[in-house]
């Protein structure tokens, strides 16, 4: 039996969270990517919060492509990171692959000193 993309990227993303969790010190960064928009938050599993968070709805730029887009927004949430005292986080991609916007998100973070 075929499965659905939903089911498959379900399947992933559990395989990741299996290993991926966050602390106050190191929280999780969590990648949703929807057709239009793409988000990104800082979670303390163990206290069950987001610390931080970030949106391309919140940060558009006035023309650009996705790509460019996603890496705003990882520079955004890297800068709020920095103020708030978080320098490095475990990434987690959420089941997505790791190429395109989701890579230019994470390069877009680590330009701006978060390490993961």
């Amino acid at each position: 039996m075929a499965l659905t993309r939903l089911q498959r990227r379900n399947r992933i993303k559990n395989r990741i969270r299996k290993v991926v969790s966050g602390t106050a010190a190191k929280p999780r960064l969590s990648v949703f990517r929807s057709n239009k928009e793409i988000s990104v938050q800082l979670v303390d599993d163990v206290a069950g919060k987001t610390l931080i968070s970030a949106t391309s709805k919140s940060k558009k730029p006035a023309k650009g492509t996705k790509i460019e887009i996603a890496t705003a927004v990882g520079k955004s949430l890297a800068e709020k990171a920095a103020k708030a005292g978080i320098e490095s986080c475990a990434f987690d991609r959420n089941g997505y692959l790791y190429h395109g916007r989701v890579k230019a998100l994470a390069d877009g973070a680590r330009e701006e000193g978060l390490k993961f």
